[in-house]
């Protein structure tokens, strides 16, 4: 577990606090969309297919201080959409930082080495590149020849200029192993920490052939971590959600350990699953009904292993029991061996599409919410000429 000491022990703390507090559901990482659009469009993103209404809103710098204040979790990470095009992200990651949130911004890049000027260095500022894999492979993940060397070069000088990089990848399935292990292996080069997860089979992403179920997942990672005995990659995961990927563990996940606001409100029930929306952050942990979602309960859920939901699961079963985790982390993830027994499928309800309608709900209240304005702004014309 390479995370650094101080972030470590304050979230260590945090959880410990959670746990004699009593709290049975508690955040851990507050996933932040202040807005959707983005500069690529990858095959596997599940996040940009909206109208452009939807598209052009942005949260203010104050929605997104007030929903970190709401939510309380140590750590703040700023998907999207890509959050360097919004004009305020300068001044939201400063609003952040100054409540001693530990936030990820997380960036393909493009406009990184453009927008340094607009952070500082701090121990609670981490950027977190996404990198898919080597240039040829990452380049084809994001639809864009070029992506790669653009995204190396911004890793390089946001390191000069004193910020803390890490990269994160999301993998699927047809992705070699070895080309894995090379890839972690430059990012060690790099000098840069790395998280990685399996794709979510998000059902509006364009590209649905290449998402991997959990049995491939599992022999995936093994086979990965196999090849990285020895090596000092540097993954910014617990050991016992590495041990989970290469199915060592058998964990349900924690839907509510990385929250989702977004432009709509608190998404339910999680980051990658949309299914309505909570006006606030209480409003969504008394009004979801979590007992219906996780893999063995929900069809969206089965194939699911993605670090949002199992990250803070592994983080949970490590508070409740360090020796297991200590072993883990002196011994490294077992890669041969039977594997954890999988989560019986066989009762899972089946999937909703409830997008669409969805969508068309956001449509019309924006429509309202324009049309609101502009009757504001007429009354407001029409008193000063009068």
């Amino acid at each position: 577990m390479a995370i650094p000491f101080f972030k470590e022990m304050r979230i260590g703390g945090y959880l410990i606090k959670q746990k004699l507090l009593g709290r049975k559901r508690y955040p851990l990482v507050l996933m932040l969309e202040p807005l959707f659009r983005c500069n690529l469009a990858c095959v596997g993103c599940g996040k940009i297919d909206y109208p452009d209404a939807i598209l052009n809103r942005r949260m203010t710098a104050q929605e997104c201080w007030d929903a970190a204040d709401e939510c309380g979790a140590p750590m703040v990470a700023i998907p999207g959409g890509e959050p360097l095009i919004h004009k305020e992200i300068g001044e939201i990651v400063r609003g952040l930082v100054a409540r001693k949130k530990f936030v990820s911004l997380c960036t393909n890049a493009l406009l990184l080495e453009k927008k340094l000027d607009l952070f500082e260095p701090s121990p609670y500022l981490f950027f977190s590149v996404h990198l898919d894999g080597l240039k040829e492979h990452h380049d084809k993940a994001v639809s864009q020849k070029g992506v790669f060397d653009r995204a190396v070069s911004a890793i390089k000088a946001a390191k000069a200029r004193g910020f803390t990089v890490n990269v994160n990848a999301t993998i699927f399935d047809g992705h070699p192993a070895e080309e894995i292990a090379k890839f972690l292996d430059l990012t060690v080069e790099l000098g840069v920490g790395v998280s990685m997860s399996p794709g979510y089979a998000y059902e509006r992403a364009p590209d649905q052939e290449h998402f991997l179920n959990r049995t491939k997942t599992k022999k995936l990672f093994r086979d990965v971590f196999a090849m990285g005995k020895g090596k000092k990659w540097n993954f910014m995961h617990s050991g016992l959600f590495l041990d989970f990927l290469a199915g060592n563990q058998e964990y349900e996940c924690t839907p509510w350990g990385m929250p989702a606001r977004n432009i709509f409100g608190w998404q339910k029930p999680c980051y990658l699953l949309g299914e309505g929306y909570a006006k606030t952050f209480k409003e969504l942990m008394d009004t979801t009904d979590w007992e219906t979602y996780g893999t063995g309960k929900y069809e969206k859920c089965a194939d699911c292993m993605a670090h949002c939901g199992y990250e803070p699961t592994a983080a949970t079963a490590a508070i409740n029991n360090p020796l297991k985790a200590m072993w883990v982390s002196l011994r490294g993830v077992r890669t041969t061996g039977p594997m954890a027994p999988e989560i019986d499928m066989s009762k899972q309800r089946p999937a909703q599409y409830i997008f669409s309608a969805e969508v068309q709900k956001r449509l019309s209240e924006i429509r309202k919410d324009e049309a609101a304005a502009a009757q504001e702004k007429a009354a407001r014309k029409a008193s000063t000429a009068a």
